[in-house]
């Protein structure tokens, strides 16, 4: 019986959801252990790029010529924010919230896009969208507890809604051009970007490289294991960026975009079971209730637009 693209499809983008997930709590061991955020995301970047040349040189070389003129614009402001600015925010705020807030706070951004092409480009969207929004903002007040006097880290909120204005900027920037281009040439030439900025701000040779080799604990119900750093950082290059993103990249010549988004909202669910089995993290139930409500609004969010967003592949 012949094989079915779509299932196949849909198979991808939830192994890179489980990738994902499980990198979020791969991530917070290697701050733990003293990797601080801007350093990860640097390591994260240019171990990336060293994948995707290879993978270029190998599979389709066409991808090594760099773009020019607007979609050189375009793939340089999708490094600096889509890139780089969205790794560095999801680091912090995973180190200082609850991982499964943090992602969920990073997935709010469908809803900043229904509001941006509302407010901003004056396109018609569908009601739904203002319900969207409500909701999102309630369910993240009784997260955050607000009437507690803001009982979360204020760092850490701020990394995460700065991964969602990072995110939202990156689906725009995807409806704006860049996914017209050859899918791995607009990876390649974002990641090269994001590391020449990384290596700027945060250049590989502040990191103690005594620390690479160093056996960490795994922390929580894992914390009588440990891991060496070195083995933990390639994970998070290889099984936690690479191949979910590029299994992304493939679902995405079956599944339009907005069908690929919608799945990856099993990163949030899933990351916040994740830290309750891992970390010990709990949520209570007005917190539950509100997290429930985030999700039902980035939900209705992805269906709001009245024309179906193109985005590239989501980073997660």
């Amino acid at each position: 019986m012949p094989s079915n693209p779509r299932a196949i499809a849909y198979a991808m983008v939830v192994t890179a959801a489980i990738c994902f997930i499980v990198n979020a709590g791969v991530s917070r061991v290697v701050l733990r252990a003293g990797v601080d955020p801007a350093t990860l995301t640097t390591l994260r970047v240019t171990g990336a790029v060293l994948v995707l040349v290879c993978w270029a040189v190998l599979l389709k070389p066409a991808a090594l010529r760099p773009p020019t003129g607007r979609r050189l614009l375009l793939v340089t402001v999708m490094g600096v924010i889509g890139v780089a600015g969205l790794q560095w925010t999801y680091f912090v705020a995973i180190d200082r919230l609850p991982v499964g807030l943090a992602l969920l706070l990073e997935h709010t951004a469908p809803v900043l896009v229904a509001l941006y092409v509302r407010v901003v480009r004056r396109e018609s969207v569908r009601p739904r969208a203002w319900a969207a929004l409500g909701l999102a903002l309630l369910g993240l007040a009784m997260v955050a507890q607000v009437w507690q006097g803001f009982v979360l880290d204020g760092l850490g909120v701020l990394g995460g809604l700065g991964a969602a204005v990072c995110f939202a900027t990156y689906f725009l920037l995807g409806e704006s051009g860049v996914s017209d281009e050859d899918p791995l040439t607009v990876v390649l030439w974002s990641f090269v970007v994001a590391v020449l900025l990384m290596n700027l701000v945060s250049p590989l040779t502040r990191l103690d490289t005594g620390l690479i080799t160093e056996q960490t604990a795994l922390l929580g119900s894992l914390a009588s294991w440990s891991a060496p750093v070195w083995a933990l950082l390639v994970w998070v290059v290889v099984l936690g960026t690479v191949i979910p993103f590029a299994l992304e990249l493939y679902a995405l010549q079956t599944l339009p975009a907005t069908a690929v988004v919608v799945v990856a909202m099993l990163e949030p669910v899933g990351v916040t079971v994740l830290g309750w089995a891992w970390f010990g993290e709990s949520l209570s139930w007005v917190q539950q209730l509100g997290a429930a409500g985030v999700i039902v609004g980035i939900v209705l969010a992805q269906t709001a637009r009245r024309q179906p967003v193109t985005e590239p592949p989501p980073l997660g």
